[in-house]
């Protein structure tokens, strides 16, 4: 019987500790990697990349890797690597991420780029990419190339797609799914996916751990967007409102522009496209995004992808694993709450 996000409830809040649990043995092989593949005679490359990377990261996608691998019984180690190759991906991103946004503030911590500039960080980014094919070729696998190395490519092209997108309050919606669909549900899905090549599964195994990430990931994103506006710098780690100032056309915005009567409009047009952004404005667009439903209908969605996420995993056996992967989206969702 397949579970379902209304029906895993515990007592307890989800939380990811069912799979640290699981995969903490393999996450101490993947952080030795981490650390010893971040180290440069250049001091100052391994001391901004400490800086992110020991920077409170839940190490949710290389942990995907380590519980699919757990999932399938795979005993050996090359996903150790493989997920360490994940996890060099994800923090290039944020390190680029943040030059480009403009960021001040990741996970509570000033970002890179405030302490040591641009350049630095954007460099530092490019090496760790490098780090992250160096490891994809020691592991010989061209199908485990293949996948991390697509999904690298297709998350630039997402970031690129956002930015033509910034401050284009005219984003559909289905653009927008696509948009995050790239920059963050292509990892989840690669880290996902990997776990079966390295079991050395069969194409069915493989899509149907790709279908979970990639729902995941996509419920994640959604979540993100709707905490961006109902949240505190304490929880989120970073500034309340930060997509809006930026002028981020997310889906809550895309709906509430949407439903929005003209005068509505008119406000969302001036707040996104012109930048007109300040406090007064974004306490206006908190009571258009609550009275049109587009706070709520985002959770909403976030919850459909996180129940397609669930449905993947039907026809591995239960255990652990399986458990473990299945609250990861409760946790993913109940973020909201």
């Amino acid at each position: 019987m397949t579970a379902t996000l209304h029906s895993l409830g515990p007592s307890r809040a989800p939380s990811l500790d069912p799979m640290i649990q699981l995969v903490s043995s393999d996450l101490n092989h993947v952080n030795a990697v981490i650390l010893e593949r971040m180290q440069s005679p250049v001091a100052l490359i391994p001391e901004l990349a400490g800086h992110l990377i020991a920077g409170g990261g839940k190490r949710m996608r290389p942990m995907l890797t380590l519980a699919g691998a757990r999932l399938l019984d795979y005993p050996g180690s090359r996903h150790h690597r493989l997920a360490a190759a994940v996890e060099f991906i994800h923090t290039a991103t944020l390190l680029h991420d943040d030059v480009v946004d403009g960021s001040g503030l990741r996970r509570g911590r000033r970002t890179a780029n405030i302490i040591w500039g641009n350049p630095a960080s954007v460099l530092v980014g490019d090496f760790l990419f490098s780090r992250a094919f160096e490891l994809m070729v020691e592991d010989g696998s061209l199908r485990a190339l293949r996948i991390l190395s697509r999904a690298s490519a297709v998350i630039a092209e997402g970031e690129v797609d956002q930015l033509t997108a910034q401050r284009r309050i005219d984003t559909g919606e289905d653009h927008y799914l696509g948009i995050i669909g790239a920059k963050t549900a292509a990892l989840f899905a690669a880290a996902c996916r990997i776990a079966a090549v390295v079991a050395e599964r069969d194409e069915r195994t493989e899509e149907a751990l790709d279908c979970y990430g990639r729902n995941l990931g996509i419920a994640f994103q959604l979540i993100d967007d709707a905490i961006d506006y109902s949240s505190d710098a304490e929880t989120m780690g970073k500034g309340v409102g930060d997509d809006f100032r930026d002028g981020k056309v997310t889906l809550p915005v895309i709906l509430a522009f949407a439903r929005g009567s003209e005068a509505d409009r008119r406000f969302w047009r001036e707040a996104i496209e012109e930048g007109r952004s300040d406090d007064a404005a974004l306490a206006h667009a908190l009571v258009l995004l609550r009275a049109s439903g587009a706070l709520d209908d985002t959770i909403a969605r976030a919850r459909t992808y996180g129940q397609r996420a669930i449905d993947a995993l039907g026809p591995f056996p239960g255990g652990s694993a399986k458990a473990a992967l299945t609250e990861a989206v409760e946790f993913a969702v109940a973020r909201a709450y």
